[in-house]
C-alpha cells in the first residue's frame, strides 16, 4: 500500500457566525476570579453569551493529564482539564447532549507570542477535547500580539477598539480590585467582613460593565472633538474620548471606596513582611491549585502578597513591539519612495504604541486614584528595560521576557517587598533562563530574597516548606525595621495604639500611608505616620523606650 505525505494544515474551524450569538456561550477562564467575572460582565455588555468558568483544581489538572499529550506545560492541563469537565457535567450532569453542547458552546482562549509551549496549546486543546469526546468543540483563539489586526473563525466575535476597551476596562478593574483586597486582609480586623466587601464591589463593578456603550458625560471639550473627528475612523476616536475623557468608568470605583471604607476597619499596627508576586503569567495569577493556593498560603503564614497587575503584562507588549518597530526601522529596499515609505508607517505605528502606552497609564492612575490610589503604581515599562537588559536582553521574547528579572531587581531597590517569589510551571523554558540570569542579579544584590518555586499538580508540601523558609529571613527584616520605627516616634506601641484607637480614620483601608525612604513594610511606615501625627498635636515623647513587644 503506498503511503502519502502531505505538508500538515491547521484543522479547519468550524466558524463562529454574528447570528449565532444569541444562542452561543462563549466559556473562557485563565485569570483570576475578579478578571473573569468582570470581563464576562464587559463582554455580556456588548451583546454576547459569556460564562466564565471556575478556577481550575486538582481534578482538572488530572483530566488534563488523562486526555492530553505527555509533557504538556501544566497550565494546559488544568484549562482544558476544567472546560472538559465542564462540558461533561453538561453533558451527564444535565443532561444536554453533545450535538447541542458543540453546537452551543465555543472556548475562548489567547495566543501565544512564543517561543515556549504556550504555542501549541490551541492544538493541545483540541486533541484532549476530542479525545474526551468532543471532536469539533470550537476553539476561539485572540492573537495577544495583534489584536487589531486578527479575526477568529467567524465574524460573531468581532475583535474591534470597543471590544479591547471594554476587555481593557475589565482587566484594570480587576487589577486594582485585587490588589486593593490583597493589601487589606492581612491586615482587617473583622476577616469574615472582608469577603463579603469584596463581593458588593465586583456586583458594582459588574453592573457599571454590563452597561455596554451606554452614554456619559464627557464634558464640552469632548463633545466638540467627537464633531468634528466624524469622519473616517471617527467611531473609534469617539470610544477613545469616551474612554479616556469620560467619567462612567470611574464612578464604580468610587463607589468600591465607601463601601471599603464604611465596611471594613483594619490594624497596621501589627508588621507582616511583604512578599512580591512573580512569574510566569498563568501562574502569578491564578488562584487555586495551579499556584499551590500560594496566595493563601502566605496570608495563613502571616504575610501580605503583593500581586502583579495584568496591566503590567499589556504595557510589556506594548513596549517589546516598540523595541522590534525601532530594530526595523532602517531594514527598507526599493528605493527611495519605499524608503520614505518605510520610514512613514514606522513613524505611524511607533506613535500609535506610544498614544496606546501612554493612555493605558493615564487610565490605571485614574482608576488607582478613584478607588483611594492606596495600592502600588504601575511600574515603569522604561525603568523595567533599564533594569532588566544587562542581565537579560530586552529583544529575548517569550513569557515575560526581561520583567521577571527587572522585577526582581525593581522591588529590592526601592525597598517595596522585603521577599520576591516568583511562581512558574514545572520545566517553562523563558522562566527557567530568567532563573538562570537570576544567579548573576544574586550576586550583584546579595541581600535580595528571591525564592524561584515551581509548580505542578503535585508537590505542594515541598514548595511550602521551601517557602516557609524564605519567609523567616523576611520575618526577621519586617520585625527589626519595625521595631526600629517604634522606637524612632519617641512612643511606645502601646501608646500608638491608643492613638489610632482614639483616630477611627487611621484604620480607614482607603486612607494613604505616606512611605518613607529605605522603609519596605506597611507597619513600620504606617507608625512613623502616626508618630508624626502625634509630634504636629504636641504630644511629648519618652526619653527612653524599650524595644516594641513581638
Amino acid at each position: 500500500m503506498k503511503s502519502t505525505r502531505g505538508h500538515y494544515k491547521r484543522p479547519a474551524e468550524r466558524p463562529f457566525s454574528r447570528s449565532e450569538r444569541e444562542r452561543v456561550t462563549l466559556l473562557f477562564n485563565g485569570a483570576t476570579t475578579a478578571h473573569d467575572r468582570l470581563m464576562a460582565a464587559g463582554l455580556q455588555g456588548l451583546g454576547y453569551r459569556v460564562r466564565p468558568l471556575r478556577v481550575p483544581d486538582k481534578a482538572a489538572f488530572r483530566t488534563g493529564r488523562e486526555y492530553g499529550n505527555n509533557g504538556q506545560c501544566n497550565p494546559t492541563y488544568f484549562t482544558v482539564g476544567n472546560l472538559i469537565n465542564e462540558l461533561s457535567r453538561l453533558r451527564d450532569e444535565e443532561g444536554i447532549p453533545t450535538e447541542r453542547i458543540l453546537s452551543e458552546h465555543a472556548f475562548v482562549t489567547v495566543g501565544t507570542c512564543g517561543p515556549c509551549r504556550f504555542g501549541t496549546y490551541e492544538s493541545e486543546y483540541r486533541l484532549a477535547l476530542r479525545n474526551a469526546g468532543f471532536e469539533g468543540f470550537r476553539v476561539l483563539v485572540l492573537d495577544q500580539t495583534g489584536a487589531s489586526d486578527q479575526g477568529t473563525a467567524g465574524d460573531g466575535l468581532e475583535v474591534n477598539l470597543q471590544l479591547i476597551i471594554t476587555l481593557v476596562e475589565a482587566i484594570l478593574t480587576g487589577d486594582l480590585l485585587n490588589a486593593l483586597f490583597f493589601q487589606i486582609r492581612p491586615y482587617a480586623t473583622d476577616p469574615e467582613a472582608v469577603a463579603r466587601t469584596r463581593e458588593k464591589c465586583l456586583a458594582v463593578c459588574e453592573a457599571a460593565l454590563m452597561e455596554g456603550a451606554a452614554p456619559n458625560d464627557a464634558g464640552l471639550a469632548a463633545h466638540a472633538l467627537r464633531v468634528l473627528l466624524r469622519v473616517g475612523h471617527g467611531r473609534d476616536i469617539q470610544r477613545i474620548l469616551d474612554r479616556t475623557l469620560g467619567d462612567r468608568h470611574l464612578a464604580a470605583l468610587r463607589r468600591c471606596r465607601e463601601i471599603v471604607a464604611s465596611d471594613l476597619e483594619v490594624d497596621y499596627t501589627r508588621p507582616k513582611p511583604l512578599v512580591k508576586i512573580t512569574g510566569e503569567f498563568w501562574a502569578q495569577t491564578t488562584e487555586g491549585a495551579g499556584n499551590f493556593h500560594m496566595f493563601d498560603f502566605l496570608e495563613g503564614e502571616g504575610a501580605e502578597g503583593l500581586v502583579e497587575p495584568v496591566a503590567t503584562w499589556i504595557d510589556y507588549l506594548l513596549q517589546y513591539q516598540r523595541v522590534a518597530l525601532d530594530d526595523r526601522a532602517g531594514l527598507t529596499g526599493g528605493g527611495r519612495l519605499a524608503s520614505l515609505r518605510h520610514r512613514l508607517h514606522s513613524a505611524r505605528d511607533r506613535a500609535v504604541l506610544t498614544a496606546a502606552a501612554r493612555l493605558l497609564a493615564r487610565d490605571y492612575r485614574r482608576m488607582r486614584e478613584a478607588l483611594g490610589g492606596t495600592v502600588h503604581p504601575m511600574a515603569d515599562q522604561i525603568e523595567m528595560q533599564r533594569l532588566g537588559h544587562p542581565f537579560y536582553n530586552v529583544r529575548a521574547g517569550g513569557g515575560e521576557g526581561y520583567l521577571e528579572v527587572a522585577k526582581n531587581i525593581y522591588y529590592f531597590n526601592r525597598h517595596l517587598a522585603h521577599m520576591t517569589l516568583s511562581l512558574k510551571p514545572f520545566g517553562c523554558m523563558p522562566s527557567t533562563q530568567s532563573d538562570g540570569a537570576q544567579a548573576a542579579v544574586m550576586s550583584r544584590y546579595p541581600e535580595l530574597n528571591y525564592l524561584p518555586v515551581e509548580t505542578s499538580g503535585d508537590g505542594a508540601t515541598n514548595a511550602y516548606s521551601r517557602v516557609q523558609m524564605a519567609l523567616e529571613e523576611s520575618r526577621a527584616r519586617c520585625r527589626r525595621e519595625f521595631d526600629e520605627a517604634v522606637a524612632n516616634t519617641g512612643r511606645s506601641l502601646n501608646a500608638i495604639r491608643a492613638y489610632v484607637a482614639a483616630h477611627p480614620t487611621l484604620q480607614d483601608p482607603t486612607r494613604r500611608v505616606p512611605r518613607r525612604p529605605g522603609v519596605t513594610g506597611r507597619a513600620a511606615n504606617f507608625v512613623l505616620h502616626v508618630g508624626t501625627l502625634m509630634d504636629r498635636e504636641g504630644i511629648p515623647r519618652r526619653e527612653t523606650l524599650r524595644a516594641a513587644p513581638r
